[in-house]
């Protein structure tokens, strides 16, 4: 697929790890999805990584900073304006974590939790525009939330983004988001399943060629399989963690209609 140059507000533009041992993390996701790390000089020397797929930025990654806090992928969405952004998230119920603050000449970003405690972010994109791959296998392409309170959420982000909701698909639970049409984001109620200590968040997935070899290949590199391979409107997806404990999901996305 051609290299992306931006994202309309509201699309899902990037995701980034915080990770207790960054280095451990990319050896992790190298093995899984083919990526390369490279250190970001713009990052004040943080220990903040960029990842890279065919010399492509894909995702990153940095320390979690605080002793005892989760690894845990972070899911960023595209706005023209940080600060009107912040507006919205607080006028709809939500909480302003952190910002808007630039980050150099790359942009600017801002951290929220939405009204059931899910960590969001927010990029206004400067210099630097998100991933330059998406919808591929090895890169992002499909954000989605996994809630205990889906009509509250079905309240929240479409005052937030400006999102149109739709039922799922053939019958799956839960919803879909559409920017202009254009699907954004999903939105799966919380399973059964589901350890009552795992909070409401957003579940990044990325592509890949065979869902079920990519599951055992991160079992092999250490990490651990909480969804097994399973089909979807969507294609077949699994639920992992990685060797830290931070969820994403693999999906081998369905042939095109």
């Amino acid at each position: 697929m051609p290299t992306r140059t931006g994202y309309r507000p509201g699309l899902p533009c990037y995701a980034d790890l915080a990770s207790p041992d960054v280095a451990a993390s990319a050896a992790f996701y190298a093995a899984l999805f083919g990526w390369s790390a490279e250190r970001d000089r713009g990052q004040d020397g943080g220990g903040y990584v960029r990842f890279t797929l065919r010399g492509v930025p894909v995702a990153g990654a940095g320390p979690t900073f605080s002793v005892g806090r989760p690894a845990a992928w972070n899911s960023y969405f595209a706005a023209e304006d940080a600060e009107s952004a912040a507006l919205r998230v607080k006028e709809a119920g939500g909480h302003v974590v952190t910002g808007p603050a630039e980050i150099g000449d790359e942009g600017a970003m801002a951290v929220f939790h939405d009204p059931e405690g899910a960590a969001f972010m927010v990029w206004q994109a400067g210099r630097g525009h998100g991933a330059g791959l998406a919808g591929e296998p090895g890169a992002l392409c499909r954000f989605e939330l996994w809630t205990r309170d889906p009509v509250g959420a079905m309240a929240f982000y479409p005052e937030v983004f400006g999102w149109e909701t739709r039922g799922g698909q053939d019958g799956e639970p839960g919803a879909v988001w559409l920017t202009d049409g254009r699907f954004a984001a999903g939105l799966r109620p919380m399973e059964d399943g589901v350890p009552q200590e795992v909070p409401a968040h957003w579940l990044v997935h990325f592509g890949v060629a065979d869902c079920d070899e990519a599951a055992d290949l991160g079992v092999r590199w250490g990490g651990r399989v909480l969804r097994e391979p399973r089909d979807l409107p969507s294609g077949r997806r699994a639920v992992l963690a990685d060797p830290h404990g931070a969820r994403f999901a693999v999906l081998a996305a369905a042939p095109a209609r």
